[in-house]
């Protein structure tokens, strides 16, 4: 039997009749906002319900059911589902927000123990979005069986990254992380994006501001430019809401981002996009003060975001230095 794939970039190459029997993607973003609690978790892996709406069960995001051998056991829970297939491949790339869905999938497998003996993990060293079709053809990225000792460290990860305060990460970073070998990059990555001990920002915000004041005016080199502005964690939309924050707190750091912005809600991309893409960025004096490391951003603007399952705010502050601070 062909394999299942489990994913965080459902590409079209997965759907080719000779590659898998289905194709599931996860739409969860862990790097940004509250992460979804344990329960409404479990609700979307497990077997359907009455309860579940449209977008709130794991089948809901899958492909070529259709043609699925499978398809009359689509409302079961995942790992129920798994057990139908001899292997089930897990395929998440080098990405931060894949790598926490891996370790997400992985604790959640860790109490299905005959799922568990059908999984392999691919290690996909690479974006796979944007891949070639013709390179994809040729790749295959090395497959690794999974240990006790993977589903151990990624339940430690899942539950490191879910503590309210990011110590727990910290300490993983200290522990043999080789099993998952695209991990501890991404910790490292997700620690620098806590608030600077000197600025109060982040890493990508402080990127954004070097890139404004080298001469980038326009939101698009913010936004695509990954090897100039040298982050990994956050998408297009993300980016746009740090933009948010930097331009229009008490104290701005940046000028020239659209007024309408104020007042569009998150969720109306289009007219957001519309909003960034009229913006013409430059930093204001006290943004020039931030990127010297002359002031501190927390200390004039309100902060209230999630780095997991910490909420920072301007009395929860955990920083980096590179050493992790206590507020």
């Amino acid at each position: 039997m062909k394999p299942l794939i489990l994913t965080g970039s459902l590409i079209p190459e997965f759907t080719r009749s000779d590659f898998a029997d289905l194709a599931v993607d996860f739409v969860f973003r862990f790097v940004w906002g509250p992460l979804p609690s344990p329960d409404e978790l479990a609700n979307y892996l497990g077997a359907r319900t009455s309860s579940h709406g449209p977008g709130c069960h794991w089948s809901d995001f899958a492909s070529r059911w259709g043609r699925s051998k499978n398809s009359s056991r689509r409302d079961v829970g995942l790992a129920e589902f798994c057990e139908q297939y001899e292997t089930v491949e897990l395929w998440f790339d080098m990405r931060p927000d894949a790598q926490l869905k891996l370790v997400w999938l992985l604790d959640y497998f860790s109490s299905y123990p005959e799922a568990t003996t059908r999984l392999k993990l691919r290690l996909v060293d690479q974006e796979m979005i944007g891949l070639h079709p013709n390179a994809f053809a040729k790749w295959r990225p090395p497959v690794f069986d999974i240990r006790e000792k993977d589903l151990a460290t990624a339940s430690a990860a899942w539950q490191a990254y879910r503590s309210p305060t990011p110590g727990a990460c910290l300490e993983l970073l200290r522990q043999d992380l080789s099993g998952l070998p695209l991990l501890k990059p991404v910790l490292h990555d997700l620690l620098e994006e806590l608030p600077s001990a000197s600025t109060g920002l982040g890493a990508t915000e402080m990127r954004m501001l070097e890139m404004i004041a080298t001469g980038y005016a326009n939101v698009n080199p913010l936004f695509h430019y990954q090897e100039v502005r040298q982050t990994r964690i956050f998408s297009e939309w993300e980016l746009g809401y740090l933009l948010d924050g930097l331009a229009f707190g008490p104290r701005p750091a940046i000028a020239g981002l659209d007024e309408e912005l104020r007042t569009i809600k998150r969720d109306n991309l289009g007219t957001r996009h519309e909003a960034m893409l009229r913006s013409r960025l430059s930093l204001t004096d006290f943004g020039e003060a931030v990127l010297a490391h002359k002031e501190d951003f927390s200390c004039h603007n309100p902060i209230d975001r999630w780095w997991g399952g910490t909420h920072l705010t301007n009395d929860n502050l955990w920083r980096w230095n590179p050493a992790l601070m206590k507020p």
